[in-house]
């Protein structure tokens, strides 16, 4: 899986699940099994009674690293197999032996085998590779990292999919900075697949043209409640009757230091406050909290459902705070036990110097609970509000 963490600000797209991890260090090990293979068939040759054969070692040689090696690496250690078995045959004397030029025959086919192997393999990859690209390309257009830093906000992002080839599912984030103050939406578009993508970039757009003429931030929530219902209207299959985006919309008014809040059936942002006069190498301690309003709201695309109008709230968010919004992948993740993840207990008391950290420490939480199995795409968004005088970045 393509891991963008490298670029700065860029969101890190999946944690290596621990099946990655092993079948890394299997093929790191098979690499190595060529050589010892071979000379144990040459001493299973030398130190055995005539009737045992020593084949199965040189045969299995070139048939293991076919897909690891490169195509001359392939070639050679096919090459090596077979002039060790000639060479033994030779110094044995029986070259000439009907069983012994059967065994060299079908060395030199298996050889041949391997390398074809090799062929189709690479193949493969390389396909893979530019399906690969042409997601990332996808993915960039739908999906584009957040800006590191708007005014006095640190920001940073992580989309992990649950699907091990899979660059972008339906979670959603973008940050747009506006006339009213930093906007940003985290939501969860229901299916998947390319209506799934083709809600997000919808989503995305009306978000960013609302979010800069609407001066309330639940009008531009019952915008995008619209557009939803009209992408509905539009679309085939199961997503005529199932159309729906939960939804968290977030207003950073800086010169005011107050974060307000809209909530479409999402999971509850958190607001992560450093504790007063405690200072760790690592920052202060936070104390964490949800920020929710106290009337829940349909999600975007059902608010034809519902006569409640859109209920915004509103908190403090001075300098050394961070909102935190994500999908619920992170907040539904479960243990073998069936245990949800509480994103809450995993960052009490913890410290961050950074957005990215923060990020970082949280994912690795959830990927122990897990073990590695993730069931569902994540999407977080992590906005510190910094005190102006540096870039807050490590």
């Amino acid at each position: 899986m393509l891991d963008l963490a490298g670029r700065p600000g860029a969101p890190r797209l999946r944690h290596p699940r621990r099946s990655d991890l092993i079948a890394a260090r299997a093929a790191r090990i098979v690499r190595l099994l060529p050589l010892p293979l071979i000379l144990a068939g040459a001493a299973f040759y030398v130190f055995t009674p005539a009737g045992f054969t020593s084949p199965p070692f040189f045969e299995t040689a070139p048939l293991l690293i076919a897909p690891l090696y490169s195509l001359r690496g392939t070639v050679a250690v096919a090459a090596l197999a077979l002039a060790v078995q000639i060479a033994l045959e030779l110094a044995n004397g029986t070259a000439d032996d009907p069983t012994a030029i059967t065994e060299m025959v079908t060395q030199f086919l298996v050889g041949g085998i391997a390398v074809a192997l090799h062929l189709i393999v690479a193949r493969h990859g390389r396909r893979l590779a530019t399906a690969r690209g042409m997601a990332e390309t996808v993915q960039r257009a739908v999906l584009p990292p957040p800006p590191q830093r708007t005014g006095t906000l640190d920001v940073a992002a992580r989309y992990e999919a649950a699907e091990a080839d899979a660059l972008i599912g339906g979670d959603l984030y973008a940050v747009q900075e506006t006339p009213y103050g930093v906007r940003v939406l985290v939501g969860d578009v229901r299916g998947k697949g390319m209506q799934a993508v083709r809600a997000v970039a919808t989503t995305i757009g009306v978000f960013r043209e609302a979010a800069e003429q609407q001066a309330d931030l639940a009008a531009v929530a019952d915008r995008l409640d619209l557009a939803v219902q009209r992408g509905t209207r539009l679309a085939e299959g199961p997503a005529v009757s199932e159309g729906f985006v939960t939804a968290v919309l977030a207003e950073l008014d800086q010169d005011r230091n107050l974060l307000r809040v809209v909530n479409r059936g999402h999971p509850g942002p958190l607001l992560l406050t450093p504790v007063e006069n405690v200072d760790t190498p690592d920052g202060r301690p936070v104390r964490v909290r949800t920020v929710e309003p106290d009337v829940p709201a349909l999600p975007l695309g059902m608010g034809d459902l519902g006569s409640e109008p859109t209920e915004s709230v509103e908190v403090a968010f001075p300098p050394g705070t961070t909102l935190l919004a994500f999908t619920d992948g992170l907040s539904e993740a479960r243990d073998r036990d069936g245990a949800f993840f509480d994103p809450v207990t995993a960052l009490r008391n913890h410290s961050f110097t950074t957005p990215d950290r923060l990020l970082d420490t949280l994912l690795d939480a959830v990927h122990r609970h897990t073990n590695g199995r993730q069931a569902d795409d994540m999407a977080l968004l992590a906005v510190t509000r910094t005190d102006g005088t540096s870039a807050g970045r490590p």
